[in-house]
């Protein structure tokens, strides 16, 4: 029987597991599909505070991880196949054995939607990235790509120009989703170039491990050509990690956890964390914070139910 229990090991899941360790409740981390969230492949942060220099995200994850297991978190490895949260304790099945808890802490987060090109992978964190709010100092004085159609898009590409001397944004159909007052704000930005009808075929150049340009074809006319570019964000929407808890979990019609405030959820006892929640910030120190909420709370329940 597990005092805790958390789904996930990005920073929310491992700023959970360092509060709930501390306060001596031997809690259970089962890493997830994507162990390490969205920041194991990312290269350098440099807006996480305390690391004046920045410090490469896999690092800062795997330091995370030391400092939770030294306080006395466990990790394990593998997903969360199936919950039964409808009874107590709670049970979860890790990669095929039911594990039983009395909280449950969901950080599993939410994967960015790729364009799915072996380049695009490959590239990721070499000049393609999915967070402009994450990368985009990176591009002062660049040309800049966003990939997109919707308000995300719009709202990235208005974004980067703050850094890029020029923004070009590319949507595979002529009519975009975006609500019309971010189409228009976008749309009045001088240094924002668009591409309707287009798709990117591939990404250069994964052999230098950095992108140096993207090969584009109009859908319309067929015309295929290279565009030089050094940074190229896919903005096309995220999906969070909370299909196994749906049905139990109350969620958006997108699958965010709907918080009850605080970090709770429709369930007593079980707790968000991060990205599965926080469909808005989505960075690395907000889903910290997500993550030391859930792990008081979860805490001040047990003591409540004198567990």
């Amino acid at each position: 029987m597990q005092n805790v229990v958390i789904v996930g090991s990005g920073c929310a899941g491992n700023t959970a597991a360092i509060y709930t360790a501390r306060a001596n409740l031997s809690p259970l981390v089962v890493s997830g599909h994507e162990a390490g969230g969205q920041l194991s492949m990312t290269t350098l942060v440099e807006n996480f505070p305390g690391f004046p220099e920045g410090i490469d995200g896999p690092v800062l994850v795997e330091n995370m991880k030391k400092q939770a297991r030294h306080f006395g978190a466990e990790y394990r490895d593998g997903a969360v196949l199936a919950a039964e949260l409808g009874r107590r304790p709670f049970r979860l099945n890790v990669e095929g054995e039911w594990i039983e808890t009395r909280t449950v802490i969901i950080a599993s987060g939410a994967t960015a939607r790729w364009l799915g090109l072996e380049s695009e992978h490959k590239l990721i964190g070499h000049g393609v990235s999915s967070c402009a709010t994450c990368d985009g100092f990176f591009y002062r004085g660049k040309k800049i790509m966003v990939i997109g159609g919707g308000d995300s898009a719009m709202e990235e590409a208005n974004f980067l120009t703050r850094f890029g001397r020029e923004v070009t944004l590319v949507h595979r159909r002529g009519e975009f989703r975006a609500s019309k007052i971010m189409l228009d704000r976008a749309q009045r930005n001088p240094k924002i170039k668009f591409l309707t009808n287009t798709v990117v075929e591939d990404l250069y150049d994964p052999s230098q491990h950095l992108l140096t340009g993207a090969r584009l074809r109009n859908t319309v006319s067929g015309a295929v050509w290279d565009q030089e570019v050094d940074g190229f964000f896919v903005a096309i929407g995220h999906v969070p990690n909370t299909k196994v808890f749906r049905g139990q979990i109350d969620t958006d019609p997108d699958g965010y956890i709907l918080s009850k405030g605080g970090a709770r959820t429709n369930i007593a006892g079980v707790f968000h964390a991060g990205d599965v929640e926080d469909r808005v910030y989505r960075q690395a120190i907000t889903a910290s914070a997500a993550g030391c909420m859930a792990a008081i709370a979860a805490e001040r329940y047990l003591e409540a139910e004198g567990l």
